[in-house]
């Protein structure tokens, strides 16, 4: 059986991803790695520790479990990227090229390096953003997924690496909590909710973006590795769509279900970085290329999460 490694496998999209991984493949044919210790999410299975910037250990890692393919997550999100500029260009740029390097030295099979809506900026056309359009990010993390993105096609056609990327939209989930993302308030207000807290919003009211539950991410993820290599047509990132919402639809989804939620409003520093994204994306591509199709819409989510987060916290 291929063997898989996982680097930020105890990540919010990491800890899902892993185990489904496992679910699927066997759990002993799935490594997760990461600097932080396993998470129980993860199941049973193999865990290394490794930080990605040192490609020795990474190249040992691959040796000792003889991996062929690596899904490499590790990085530092949109609004933890911005307090610490310095150490996100060298996670998200160094870790990146020391996973392609080995992969090209090692011929390993595929690598799969998550972009994001990120790297559109404010000249990028806001509703239904096309796959080919100006990609100016004013984020240090979007920066980041630009030259990411120009490496994966790089080494593709240099070194015919077999490395696939998805342009993430914000990543919904309750299994795990948030990384530091600018989209993070869309997995926090259900937290409130089910608390009785009036949910404080630091995005404006009517601040459409991009959204994805992490069920339909680990699906899109999934299938996309598996399509055969001469059906990929884009060799930077994937753009990939399934709902686009603003706080406000999010919060009225929820009062549906718990009439008594409440919302405020206090934009901060994150309300200019959701400013520069689009409010939806165009995934044509995707469909087109792997027949990608999301599972929920906004009413199924927030159903899914209101129904199944309290046994998470309960068992926290």
């Amino acid at each position: 059986m291929t063997k898989i490694l996982i680097t930020g496998a105890c990540g919010q999209l990491g800890s899902e991803l892993t185990a489904e991984l496992r679910n699927l493949y066997g759990s002993g044919n799935v490594v997760a790695t990461d600097i932080s210790a396993p998470n129980a999410q993860l199941g049973e299975g193999p865990f290394e520790h490794l930080d990605v910037m040192d490609k020795e250990r990474l190249e040992r890692l691959i040796d000792q479990y003889d991996v062929k393919i690596v899904y490499h997550l590790a990085a530092l999100l949109s609004a933890n990227a911005e307090k610490n500029i310095d150490l996100a260009w060298k996670l998200n740029m160094d870790g990146l090229l020391n996973v392609l390097k080995v992969a090209r030295d090692k011929n390993l099979e595929r690598i799969f390096w998550p972009s994001s809506i990120a790297v559109f900026g404010p000249d990028a056309q806001k509703k239904r953003t096309p796959q080919t359009t100006p990609t100016n990010p004013t984020t240090v993390y979007g920066i980041t997924k630009v030259a990411g993105e120009q490496w994966c096609a790089y080494f593709h056609r240099k070194f015919g690496v077999d490395v696939r990327s998805l342009r993430y939209p914000g990543l919904i989930g309750y299994k795990s909590l948030p990384g530091g993302g600018t989209t993070d308030y869309a997995v926090d207000i259900y937290h409130k909710a089910l608390a009785g807290d009036t949910f404080s919003c630091f995005l404006e009211k009517d601040s459409a973006l991009p959204m994805m539950y992490m069920s339909d991410a680990v699906k899109a993820t999934i299938e996309l590795m598996n399509v055969p290599a001469e059906k990929i047509t884009v060799r930077t990132s994937y753009n990939v769509s399934a709902i686009s919402f603003t706080p406000e639809e999010i919060a009225a989804s929820i009062q549906a279900r718990i009439p008594d939620f409440g919302i405020e409003y206090q934009p901060d520093y994150r309300q200019e970085i959701a400013s520069s994204w689009p409010d939806s994306i165009d995934d044509t591509e995707a469909r087109s290329d792997w027949n990608w199709k999301p599972a929920f819409d906004l009413k199924k989510m927030t159903a899914d999460i209101l129904e199944n987060l309290p046994q998470v916290i309960e068992k926290a």
